[in-house]
């Protein structure tokens, strides 16, 4: 620690203004008013000295690392995140205008831009029971660095979550443990709360179908996926990462001390004058629990099949199929492509008074009066194929299964398909023709296949063009044609649009809509399952039958103007 005394200078002047006098940087006179003036102000020396601009940051801590034998060092180098936390707290910090910036043994190594002040360095060692060890920064980039962590949690939470609004939790957890008692207290802390409703409400107005929680070493952050993009929507203290997830917890009814391993729940929230449900996923990482929340919107099941975006010929196949008495329709797709929707819509054209529908789903993510829906509990051994045999004798005419997972659902679904019901699933297969291979390789009789599957659908959600700022685009014939497209459709008569963006989308993009492989399963298809034909002759069969494959009618997509050529190319395979 370098000692103040080493720069001599007649008067009552600070140490620092004396090595300033002393290396002729500064004249006695300057130096004596710019005490004073701090004095009177009750602010330091180094800091009026800066702020009148008598010597440059830079210059000043260059001249007292030479004057005292003081390292130097540039703190715009220094990851803010990376510096320890909590080793004396930030009123101190501020005080005396220091920064810790690490700890060895019982030294602790402190950087300050007056490495004469005499008082900081007696106040750290009895706050610490530690021995400082000075580096000198310059004054305005410390500054700078201690406005950003000098405020609170709270304070930086009231940032983020200062708007007005009004969103009602309609369902609390109930507590049933003084541990729980005492974390749901815990947790009602207002700035915290208020941000989580921030965020949700803010997910809402952005069309945003999940909330992604997400703690790391150094930072959290928060981000939405928005017309299925995921985006970085803010990043929240990393101090808050335990009482967020324990808020979400609570009011999810999930066991607020189990942090060990992954949990699933809802909560309703009342939005204006609608009710809107969330289901909740927790994940143990490194660094905490990730949250994903999804919204669930019931008004996307009520759409209508004219909403979705079937081209006339592919609702006209899959109106006819659903009204049959018995079979089964299969939709697939990968995670987020809108599977459920689409079971949701034919659902409820077939929700009439005289028809009994039953579902079971691994959860029941929208509720449909009319229709008994029923959620999957392993715990309590209610899974896929107990609650199809169940339903078996329940008198049922439609029959909604939330996937075929294994073998035992398969043949409990295909047997109720072939005796009188209608029965409708999904598979996670990336096109229709994979898909009876795909249940071929779980064990299903290729003779059961036929028999009862009459409908595959395979689809995918495309971003699409906003209205207000999309333009034609030029693109290389030799593009297109390797797009996929047929030298007929280059016939001039339709251009395909790009993406520009506005204030009014995302990056060119607002909404989505819905690309699809709807193809029946006519006598020949039937007879390639039987003789355990390979998906690709399945697919080669369909094209012949005129079943577009998902290229295909994305591209029918392009041509109307709905969506740009990128993104067909992005969400489908040649």
């Amino acid at each position: 620690m370098a000692d103040p005394t080493l720069a001599e200078a007649p008067g009552s002047l600070s140490g620092v203004a004396r090595v300033l006098v002393n290396a002729g940087k500064l004249d006695a006179k300057a130096a004596e008013s710019i005490t004073r003036a701090a004095r009177e102000q009750k602010r330091s020396f180094v800091t009026m000295l800066v702020n009148s601009g008598a010597i440059a940051p830079d210059d000043l801590a260059h001249t007292l690392s030479k004057a005292l034998a003081v390292p130097v060092m540039d703190l715009s180098a220094v990851d803010m995140q990376r510096l320890p936390k909590g080793i004396i707290d930030n009123k101190l910090s501020a005080q005396y205008q220091v920064l810790v910036l690490s700890k060895r043994g019982n030294r602790l190594f402190v950087a300050g831009a007056d490495p004469t002040d005499q008082e900081a360095i007696e106040r750290i060692k009895f706050a610490t029971q530690l021995t400082p060890e000075w580096v000198i920064v310059e004054q305005d980039k410390l500054s700078k660095a201690l406005e950003g962590i000098s405020a609170t949690t709270e304070e930086q939470l009231g940032v983020l979550a200062s708007s007005d609004f009004e969103f009602d939790i309609t369902e609390e957890t109930s507590s049933t443990t003084p541990e729980a008692d005492a974390a749901a207290t815990d947790v009602e802390d207002a700035p915290v709360v208020r941000f989580l409703q921030k965020m949700l409400i803010d997910a809402i107005n952005a069309r945003a179908s999940d909330l992604h929680f997400e703690p790391y070493e150094y930072n959290y952050r928060v981000r939405f996926r928005i017309d299925g993009e995921l985006r970085e929507i803010t990043q929240p203290p990393v101090a808050i990462k335990d009482k967020l997830a324990s808020r979400i917890k609570v009011i999810s009814k999930l066991d607020i001390a189990e942090k060990r391993v992954p949990q699933d729940g809802r909560m309703k929230l009342k939005f204006g004058n609608k009710a809107i449900d969330f289901r909740v996923s927790t994940l143990p990482t490194l660094f905490g629990e990730k949250i994903v929340i999804r919204i669930l919107d019931p008004s996307s099941a009520k759409l209508g099949i004219e909403a979705l975006g079937y081209e006339p010929e592919e609702k006209e196949r899959l109106l006819r199929c659903i009204q049959r008495p018995y079979g089964m329709v299969l939709v697939t797709g990968p995670t987020g492509s809108g599977k459920t929707v689409s079971l949701y819509t034919c659902l409820n054209i077939l929700n009439q008074p005289g028809v009994n529908i039953s579902t079971v789903e691994d959860p029941a993510e929208i509720n449909l009066p009319g229709i008994n829906q029923v959620n999957v509990n392993d715990k309590a051994g209610m899974n896929f194929a107990t609650a199809l045999k169940a339903f078996l004798r329940q008198d049922p005419d439609v029959i909604m299964v939330g996937e075929i997972r294994d073998l035992e659902t398969a043949d409990i679904a295909i047997k109720a398909a072939q005796t009188g019901h209608m029965v409708m699933s999904t598979l996670h297969t990336n096109d229709a023709p994979t898909t009876l291979t795909r249940m071929m390789n779980m064990g299903v009789a290729p003779f059961n296949i036929a028999s009862s599957v009459i409908l595959i659908t395979a689809q995918r959600l495309a971003r699409r063009l906003c209205e207000n700022c999309k333009a034609p685009a030029e693109y290389p014939r030799e593009a297109l044609l390797r797009a996929g497209f047929k030298e007929e459709d280059l016939d001039g008569r339709w251009k395909p649009y790009k993406a520009i963006g506005c204030s009014s989308c995302n990056n060119g993009y607002k909404g989505r809509v819905g690309i699809y492989q709807v193809m029946p399963i006519s006598e020949e298809i039937q007879r390639i399952i039987l003789t355990q034909g390979t998906a690709m002759d399945i697919a080669a069969q369909a094209k012949r039958e005129g079943v577009r494959d998902l290229r295909e009618s994305g591209l029918v997509k392009v041509k109307a103007g709905l969506t740009s050529l990128e993104e067909v190319i992005a969400v489908t395979n040649e």
